[in-house]
């Protein structure tokens, strides 16, 4: 698919959120989301699912060497977490004067 075709996804996660990884063999863990991709629907947590690359060596850094960095997840691998619940949860988008809001689904705190 051509990124020209494809249209901006709402995404229920946005950059800076915390979340909890659901599925995969990173199941359990926890992390604030560093980016999201709406075209492919993915983002990248902090300190979860590493890969590893290997870099030549560059005048940056003279030596190469293999270099361990966080790859994208697909949003439906990673739930919503709300550190005051200390649970999973869900948004939800509230009309609130002029702008939209989003609201915790389980207890209304506003995300």
């Amino acid at each position: 698919m051509n990124k020209k075709n494809i249209e901006k996804i709402k995404m229920p996660i946005k950059k800076g959120d915390t979340v909890v990884v659901i599925s995969g063999h990173n199941k359990g863990k926890k992390g604030r989301v560093l980016k999201s991709f709406p075209c492919t629907q993915q983002v990248i947590v902090e300190k979860v699912n590493f890969i590893k690359k290997h870099s030549r060596p560059t005048q940056q850094n003279q030596k190469g060497g293999i270099i361990e960095k966080e790859a994208p997840i697909h949003i439906s691998n990673v739930a919503l977490f709300n550190e005051k619940l200390g649970e999973i949860t869900k948004a939800k988008y509230v009309v609130s004067g002029n702008s939209l809001v989003r609201v915790c689904k389980k207890s209304g705190d506003q995300i």
